[in-house]
């Protein structure tokens, strides 16, 4: 009899643990977090609790704007699985140097969906020169932060992909510029600061961080054709030494965004992510003909990650957001 009801005790237990580890990021919503803040290394929700976001970034604005509706929005979320969602307003190429109500415009639709549909949303300055683009860069996040910072969906993303530059001498002052900007408007909301060599060299962030600050964390990029077990390790070794990140953007493929899916790297990586309660953000709603889309070509806005739309990333993005 005891040995009975110790057995149903452990299956209980077992599927009670199974159950509570199991997240799909659909339900992990705003109504139920709350505003965001960061606690030592982890993202916490308005109750301090340790909270995780997953979910997609849409493609550059400038190539498509199709997908840059409320209709894609409420289907990220439905469809998606996702909690999150990145606008990833281009700069150049047309984008915000050139027609800047009309990016502006894109970006607001988005965020105004998110918050209809109850996710977060990245307003994110998708650029690769942000030291050249400083003033710019100013007026958007001034805009953008005193219209909606007063919501706890929005999250800020100063600097999409620094390249091979200093982080202390030209990447660090101008995000504390921009930083400076969005607190005149929004104290607490999350900003996330990028980092040379395309967010992956997080060690000179380390041996000179931002100062003063709450409520910042670093972004981490990974494409796993490119980025293995080393960027794990140096990424981990960052964290171990107190320096908060969020993967803001990564791949199933390479990081031109084609080639080969890499499923069991990819799988990896959110092993990794997950241990770590990390949140990180999928490169793209998309239906270029390339590997990192996550639907395939003509599918409509609204039909953003159906299944019969899925591309072959998708297949394994979607379900991985259910996790």
């Amino acid at each position: 009899m005891n040995s009975a009801f110790s057995l149903i005790c452990l299956v209980i237990l077992s599927v009670s643990i199974q159950y509570s580890s199991s997240k799909d990021a659909a339900q992990e919503t705003v109504s139920k977090h709350g505003k965001l803040s960061v606690n030592g290394i982890q993202l916490v929700n308005q109750n301090g609790e340790a909270v995780q976001l997953k979910g997609m970034s849409l493609f550059w604005s400038v190539w498509m704007p199709q997908y840059w509706t409320p209709a894609t929005i409420a289907a990220v979320h439905d469809n998606c699985h996702s909690n999150i969602v990145r606008a990833a307003m281009a700069v150049e190429y047309d984008g915000y140097l050139t027609n800047p109500a009309t990016q502006m415009q894109m970006v607001e639709t988005v965020i105004e969906a998110a918050i209809a549909n109850d996710i977060y949303v990245i307003a994110d300055w998708h650029d690769w020169h942000g030291e050249d683009h400083v003033e710019q860069a100013k007026g958007f996040f001034e805009q953008i932060s005193k219209k909606y910072g007063g919501y706890p969906n929005l999250i800020y993303e100063t600097y999409n992909e620094p390249l091979d530059i200093s982080w202390s001498s030209v990447v660090k002052p101008y995000h504390e510029q921009i930083i400076q900007v969005i607190r005149a408007n929004d104290p607490d909301n999350v900003i996330l600061l990028g980092s040379p060599h395309y967010d992956q060299e997080l060690d000179q962030v380390l041996a000179d961080p931002i100062q003063g600050q709450t409520n910042i964390m670093y972004t981490l990029h990974f494409y796993p054709v490119d980025t293995k077990q080393w960027l794990r390790d140096r990424i981990q070794n960052v964290m171990n030494n107190g320096l908060p990140i969020f993967v803001s953007e990564y791949g199933t493929c390479a990081g031109t965004g084609n080639g080969t899916i890499d499923a069991a790297e990819t799988a990896l990586w959110w092993q990794w992510l997950d241990q770590n309660q990390m949140s990180y953000v999928n490169w793209a709603v998309s239906d270029k003909d390339e590997s990192a889309s996550v639907m395939i070509a003509g599918t409509p806005d609204y039909m953003t990650c159906t299944d019969e739309y899925l591309s072959e990333s998708g297949k394994l993005v979607v379900p991985q957001n259910k996790k």
